[in-house]
This record gives C-alpha cells, sequence and structure tokens, in this order.
C-alpha cells in the first residue's frame, strides 16, 4: 500500500482543523497500516500511537447489531417479535410505539419516540441499562412508530438491555464474551476504569482562536450499548476484517450480509441497513458508521468489493470535518473510487422560501435563511448530552455553512468545510415542510 500520502493528508488536515490528535487504520485485504498521530491531551501531552485508546462513539451500534444477530441465529431473539415479548413492562409514553416496536425500528432508526434521551441521575453500576430503560417510561413520540427515519440513540439502549435480559448477563460483559475476546480485541474497553491504566486520550473542542479539553470524559455506562467502547485502530482493523469475512464461525455469511443490506432509503442512494448505514452514490457500495462522544469523533468505512476498510479517530469536534475528508482522499488514493460532486439545481427564491424558518430537536437547534439562490443554515447546541443536565459549551450558533439542492427536498454542502453533507426536508401528510433531518436527526418546524 502507498500510505505515505495518506499520512501527508492526515498531517495537513489536522494542522488546518487545528486537531490536537488522531489514528488511522487501513484494511486493504491481506494488507493492513497503522498510525497515530499528535498528543493525547493538550493540557498533559501524551504522544498517539497505534495503540492508543480513543472513544469511538456510536460505532459501538454496529457490535450490538452483531450480537443481536448471533442470538438470531441462536433462535433466542426474532428481528419482527414486538420488544415487549422480550421486555414486557416497556412501556414509552406512546401506547402504540411501546406495544408495536421491533427490534428491525430500533436497528433502522425508525421507532419515532425521542431518540436522544439521556436521562440524569443514573449511576454507574451493572444495573445502568436496566434504569435508563425504565426511565423511558417518560420518553415523547415525535413520529409515527415505523413512518420516519430519525437517529435513535435511546433504541440501541433499549436493544442493549434486551440483551442483558435474554442472556442473563451486563451489557459491559457480554460484549467482551461475544465480540472482543473471539476477535482478539485485547485493548477495547467499555468502562473508564478498564482504560485508565493505559494510554487513551481526552476530547477537546474550539474554543475562541483556540481548542481546549472537553469534559465530562465518559458518556455513562447507560448508554454503553449506544456508544460505549473505547478501543484502538489495530482492534479496530480485527473488527474490520470480521466485517468483510464469513463471519469468522461467530455468525452466518447470511446474517453479516443482512447487517449490510439496506433496509430503507433515507437520500438517493443513502439508505440504513441493520445497524449500518449504506452508500450507493459512489462507483461502489460504501457502508459504515460514525461516532461522536464529548470532542471525540471517529468514522467506520467498509467497501466489500475491494475487501477494504478504514477507521479513523480523533480527539476533537473538528473530526466532523477531518473524517469525511480523509476517507474520501482514501478511497481515492488506494481504490481510485472518487466521491461524486452532486449538481447543484437552480431553484426560484420563492420556493426556497418555503423552507426558511426555525428547527428544533432534542439536542440541537438550527436556522435557514434564503440567501443568493441557496440556504444557510445555522445551528446551536441546546445542551444535555450525556446527560440532560449537562449544558452546551456555547449557546452562540455556529457561523452560517451554504446549501443547494441537488434534488426535491434534499441538500448538500457547497462550501469546503460541509462539501459532504448532505440533508433532507421532510413533509408532513398535507405536503408541507414540517422537518429538516440533519446530522440524521429530525428538526421540527417551529
Amino acid at each position: 500500500m502507498k500510505n505515505d500520502e495518506l499520512v501527508a493528508k492526515i498531517n495537513e488536515l489536522m494542522k488546518e482543523l487545528k486537531i490536537p490528535g488522531g489514528a488511522v487504520g487501513v484494511y486493504h485485504g491481506d494488507e493492513v497500516f497503522t498510525q497515530g498521530f499528535g498528543v493525547t491531551n493538550l493540557t498533559h501531552p501524551l504522544q498517539v500511537d497505534d495503540d492508543t485508546l480513543f472513544q469511538i462513539g456510536s460505532i459501538t451500534k454496529t457490535f450490538v447489531g452483531t450480537m443481536i444477530m448471533m442470538l438470531v441465529e441462536a433462535g433466542k431473539l426474532d428481528l419482527d417479535e414486538p420488544i415487549r415479548t422480550y421486555l414486557p413492562g416497556f412501556k414509552v409514553q406512546d401506547e402504540e410505539a411501546s406495544s408495536k416496536a421491533t427490534l428491525r425500528h430500533l436497528f433502522t432508526h425508525t421507532a419515532g419516540w425521542v431518540g436522544d434521551w439521556f436521562p440524569s441521575g443514573i449511576d454507574q453500576g451493572a444495573g445502568a441499562v436496566e434504569h435508563y430503560v425504565k426511565t423511558m417510561v417518560d420518553d415523547p413520540q415525535d413520529t409515527p412508530l415505523g413512518e420516519l427515519i430519525s437517529y435513535n440513540n435511546a433504541g440501541y439502549n433499549l436493544a442493549g438491555r434486551i440483551l442483558e435480559v435474554v442472556t442473563g448477563k451486563v451489557f459491559s460483559e457480554l460484549i467482551k464474551e461475544m465480540i472482543f475476546e473471539p476477535l482478539e480485541m485485547s485493548h477495547t474497553y467499555t468502562l473508564p476504569w478498564d482504560v485508565m491504566t493505559h494510554r487513551f486520550v481526552s476530547g477537546h473542542s474550539p474554543k475562541d482562536d483556540c481548542v481546549e479539553v472537553a469534559s465530562p470524559w465518559f458518556i455513562g455506562r447507560a448508554s454503553g450499548p449506544a456508544g460505549g467502547i473505547i478501543t484502538s485502530v489495530k482492534d479496530m482493523l480485527k473488527y474490520i476484517k470480521f466485517q468483510l469475512g464469513d463471519g469468522d464461525g461467530l455468525l452466518s455469511k447470511e446474517s453479516l450480509d443482512a447487517l449490510h443490506t439496506p433496509e430503507v432509503e433515507f437520500a438517493p442512494g443513502h439508505s440504513i441497513a441493520l445497524t449500518f448505514w449504506v452508500d450507493d452514490s459512489r462507483l461502489t457500495r460504501t457502508m459504515g458508521h460514525g461516532g461522536g462522544t464529548v470532542g471525540q469523533i471517529s468514522l467506520l468505512t467498509i467497501v466489500p468489493e475491494y475487501n477494504f476498510g478504514l477507521i479513523l479517530v480523533t480527539n476533537s469536534a473538528a473530526g466532523r470535518r477531518f473524517n469525511p475528508l480523509v476517507t474520501s482522499f482514501a478511497l481515492k488514493h488506494y481504490l481510485g473510487v472518487e466521491t461524486p460532486e452532486l449538481a447543484i439545481m437552480d431553484i426560484p427564491k420563492d420556493e426556497l422560501d418555503k423552507y426558511a424558518g426555525e428547527y428544533e430537536a432534542k439536542l440541537s437547534a438550527g436556522t435557514v435563511i434564503v440567501n443568493e439562490g441557496g440556504l444557510d443554515i445555522s445551528q446551536r447546541s441546546l445542551g444535555g448530552f450525556p446527560t440532560a443536565d449537562d449544558k452546551p459549551a456555547s449557546t452562540e450558533p455556529s457561523p452560517p455553512e451554504r446549501y443547494g439542492f441537488y434534488e426535491k427536498d434534499h441538500i448538500t454542502g457547497t462550501g469546503e468545510a460541509n462539501r459532504y453533507t448532505i440533508a433532507q426536508f421532510v413533509r408532513d401528510d398535507e405536503g408541507n415542510v414540517a422537518w429538516i433531518r440533519f446530522g440524521m436527526r429530525l428538526h421540527k418546524r417551529k
């Protein structure tokens, strides 16, 4: 593999985006490449290497999907049985969702209740996931069950509780037994007290013209199934190899393929499979998952046709810009696979005006304004992560970024900072623009 060009690109972008540290892992058939960059923590710096531990956030969801499919094969679970088959007391505010939601709804983010449900007051003991699910009795319904995709962390914590009940084991121990140990991921953890004797990174966030260490570090044991894995790029290459293979005796090839097969399309060429996001906009199918915790951003990409995988981890909120740029560069550099530039449509101002307004979700809000033939979108954090009591680092709106339409109701970023970002406006039953799906979360028009 020709890795020097990738290293140069990573160094260039880390400097430009003021990212303190990161690491990369490339899997290409029988060849692998790993390297660390920068430092673990600006306040107490250590050199990042390929064994350094990063939080991979929501990439964890693909592990949960794999575990569920293993129990489906064992005849202990069914993707289309109501959740109450396994958790008879399960309840959210909406009774139809409570009684009819299935694992398939959870894995395709179509359950409809508020997904960014992060209650306060849950301790870090073995009963954390169980306690979390009990709090969901107060979780309101945003959209009807099964109708619309909106990113749903709560659904994956619920899936983690189902795993606990069916196996009789605590999630943090179960994932070691089912995934980490069989794949020899010996440097992968879910609990901070297992991490603290190793080299690990702290997240960072921009502040004014500088970057500072972000807190809190731990997102909480209750959200372990939704995003709790802490690992190295070396261990993640073992996971990539597993996902590209024949199941390694843990899972049949048919079940592995099911995890990668599109279930619901949400944009042209983009769909959700069973936990994996699938992108058919390039000349070959790519799939994967991103992850974001407090100042740590990661991205997993798998390309089955080429037996290729890429893992990127950063200790900066700027990883949201960095990871798509590096991924697109790597796909072209190693495989010759281009990320297409979408053609922007010319939309009359009176049509654009129909999309302008204020939109709000649980954790964030956005403002859409019409400007010179396109849309400018700014966002602001409302706080509430990793617990409802956490305040946003800043309440100021982000600088507006320019978007254009490439199809009706579908927009893409047109600036350097957001060039690989897509979003969708979603209409109600009367045909009116009612939401914008941004960051895969439905933001309701106010």
